[in-house]
């Protein structure tokens, strides 16, 4: 059952008729002579690993009953919405599936990719600005250079702002974004970047925390900012 798709309408976003299910087909594979070349079963439960193996292939199946099917979406078919006038959307537009809890605003999980896309907003700061939410943040960079942290956020890597962390882009994006041209710019064509967005705090695991590739300075990167409002003297 796919969960309730992003906020924009029939046509937005994600479509449904992208997401694609298996067909029942029934796989009788039971000949393994050697052990190696046998069926491995890999189950996440709790944060720990779990592995089983089979000599029998776990799809001889003969038919789905119900309506709960694996799934898989191509992130290259989300139609990105965005602003044409002024002021950087909310990211709930950016928005492939999401889970909601019984209070309007406040998703159990919201599933969010920033991909390739037009910016065309006038007498706008079109990065991310500068924020705190209600909600914790997971992100991180699948392919290209993130618009809000161009170094040091390569593929493969990502954040977490917990509820009421502030947060923005780096430095030098904040430069080159104040002082840009506003015509339209097409951002990123080889990026991808993706959120996790939930009303509830995230816990790290002992590997996230002490793990050596943290990025112990990360809060340096905003150590520059020019002081932009001034008490009048």
């Amino acid at each position: 059952m796919i969960p309730d798709l992003g906020p924009i309408g029939a046509n937005g976003l994600a479509n449904e008729r992208d997401f694609l299910a298996p067909k029942a087909a029934y796989i009788e594979d039971t000949n393994i002579v050697d052990p190696e070349l046998m069926w491995r079963v890999i189950a996440r439960f709790q944060g720990k690993t779990f592995i089983y193996k089979q000599d029998h292939c776990p799809f001889d199946v003969v038919a789905w009953h119900g309506n709960y099917y694996p799934y898989k979406y191509d992130l290259n078919n989300f139609n990105t919405m965005g602003s044409i006038s002024f002021d950087h959307p909310d990211p709930s537009i950016f928005t492939v599936l999401t889970v909601q809890s019984d209070d309007p605003g406040q998703a159990i999980l919201d599933f969010v990719i920033f991909p390739p896309r037009w910016l065309v907003a006038e007498h706008t700061f079109r990065p991310p600005y500068f924020h705190r939410n209600t909600m914790s943040e997971f992100m991180g960079n699948i392919a290209g250079t993130y618009d809000a942290k161009e170094k040091g956020f390569g593929p493969g890597a990502s954040s977490l702002h917990s509820t009421m962390s502030g947060h923005g882009p780096e430095t030098e994006v904040f430069g080159k974004a104040s002082a840009a041209e506003l015509k339209p710019a097409f951002v990123g064509a080889d990026s991808l970047a993706f959120m996790f967005e939930t009303c509830f705090l995230l816990k790290l695991t002992k590997y996230a925390v002490k793990g050596k590739k943290v990025d112990r300075d990360y809060r340096k990167c905003w150590a520059d900012l020019p002081v932009q409002f001034k008490k009048p003297s």
